[in-house]
């Protein structure tokens, strides 16, 4: 459904400038100009307007700010970001990067490795995750993108199954927990998916979660949202409230920024008990493109990947409980 919005937006913006410009063209040459200017320029201005809310919020709460040269330079880059992945990779590159998973010299898929599985954030899709799928599988590591659906007027907890077949996909091919990196609302996405999990499960299915700017507190923004999932994202909602805490049993890195246009403040993108890591001078979409994200979900990978013994221990005790739990339910069947 994002594809099709996004690919409306786009498409209708430029339709819209060349009829203003072959009105106007003739008529007055500034004025073709100027409008042509308001219309390439309605992002920035968005972003703009979204970057000002959010110091007056931080500013009205006595929360630090982030400095103003800092602030620009952060609303420029989205800017940027916010050309290409809208403009581009999310309405016509949704697919345009498969998964990747690496097999060997006879194409068969190589077990034993840790994949990463890439969960995007609201009004966006799969295809936000091109440049990461790129430079995973270029590293040889195994990696998914999901997009999920539905993507408006439905609960997050809808979108859970589709991130459930791509984790149970991964696991089945590489044999591994794998590491789960996910943006905005997709963070919301695998807490939910989490919740489901019963104790062996997630042992078998996520081995780290690293969030960038989720909205685990919710979003100030979301106070004027009317429909689902957005109403669930504002501060302090039921929906955030029946979610709870995450599971203890699972590692959490949550990344966040004073400079998030979206989800701010920023202490709202962080969890209790998680590794928080926070950033000054990166918007809300650049954040998933800052290195120092990247360089630390490599670093994870390269962490989980080097426990093999232990990894296998957990696979083998958890397969005796399953069996042992098994054996008890034929007995009960049995009797």
């Amino acid at each position: 459904m994002n594809t099709w919005f996004w690919r409306c937006v786009v498409m209708g913006s430029w339709l819209a400038l060349l009829l203003w410009c072959s009105y106007w063209w003739p008529r007055s040459v500034a004025v073709a100009l100027l409008g042509a200017g308001l219309i390439a320029s309605g992002a920035g201005l968005q972003l703009g307007t979204q970057m000002l809310m959010m110091r007056a919020v931080l500013r009205g709460r006595g929360l630090p700010l982030p400095p103003a040269m800092v602030a620009l330079r952060a609303w420029f880059a989205e800017w940027r970001w916010a050309w290409r992945l809208f403009g581009w990779q999310i309405p016509f590159g949704e697919h345009a990067e498969p998964d990747g998973v690496p097999v060997d010299r006879e194409g068969k898929q190589v077990q034993g490795q840790v994949g990463v599985v890439l969960v995007h954030g609201y009004f966006c899709n799969r295809g936000v995750w091109t440049v990461w799928l790129r430079r995973l599988k270029a590293r040889g590591i195994p990696c998914m993108a999901v997009t999920l659906e539905p993507a408006h007027g439905s609960p997050v907890d809808a979108m859970v199954d589709d991130l459930d077949r791509c984790v149970k996909a991964m696991v089945q091919q590489t044999g591994c927990a794998p590491l789960l990196v996910a943006h905005s609302m997709g963070g919301l996405v695998v807490r939910a998916w989490l919740k489901r999990l019963d104790a062996n499960e997630r042992a078998r299915f996520a081995a780290h979660v690293v969030t960038v700017a989720t909205p685990h507190g919710g979003a100030w923004l979301a106070r004027f949202a009317q429909r689902l999932p957005a109403v669930e994202m504002r501060e302090g909602s039921d929906w955030l409230q029946r979610l709870g805490p995450p599971p203890q049993d699972v590692p959490f890195s949550c990344w966040c920024s004073s400079s998030d246009n979206i989800v701010f403040p920023p202490d709202l993108a962080i969890l209790p008990n998680a590794q928080c890591r926070q950033v000054d001078d990166a918007a809300h979409m650049q954040l998933l493109f800052d290195p120092r994200v990247w360089q630390h979900c490599l670093q994870l990978q390269a962490q989980l990947q080097a426990r093999p013994q232990e990894r296998s221990q957990e696979r083998y005790q958890a397969a005796e409980v399953g069996a042992s739990a098994a054996d008890a339910g034929a007995r009960a069947c049995g009797s």
